[in-house]
């Protein structure tokens, strides 16, 4: 079982503005790949690099998650060094799971992880975000 991380999506109101924004962001990256710069680095680094995704919290639902590819050392203009979460340019959907808000990342195992949307479901977003909430939150994903 692989070991992940879970992260509020600051900022986003949707998927669409997540892939919007590494769009926007992808030419300073190398090709096929996103990163998220976060403060900490993962004391289970390994485990994560093992087939860990980092799961995208998104309005208070699990929506989505970019498979883990590695971690930069990154140092802020302020001279603080950081942790360069390095993914795949690939968001694959989850079932919606509500989550409460948090400040930094969590790991989460991979058995209490929302499971991928079908490929067939993949474009289904036709429920409005309150309504998948909801339905989340009663357990009828």
């Amino acid at each position: 079982m692989a070991l992940n991380i879970l992260k509020l999506c600051v900022g986003a109101e949707s998927i669409e503005d997540l892939e919007h924004w590494q769009q926007q962001h992808a030419a300073v990256w190398p090709a096929g790949r996103a990163a998220h710069v976060t403060r900490m680095w993962p004391k289970r680094e390994a485990e994560l690099l093992d087939g860990g995704s980092l799961y995208w919290v998104i309005k208070g639902i699990i929506l989505c998650r970019q498979r883990l590819l590695g971690f930069e050392e990154r140092v802020g203009g302020d001279g603080i060094t950081r942790c360069a979460l390095i993914m795949d340019r690939e968001i694959i959907r989850t079932e919606p799971a509500p989550r409460r808000a948090f400040q930094g990342w969590r790991y989460i195992e991979s058995q209490d992880a929302p499971a991928d949307l079908a490929a067939a479901r993949a474009g289904d977003d036709s429920i409005p975000l309150d309504l998948a909430r909801a339905l989340a939150e009663i357990g009828l994903r």
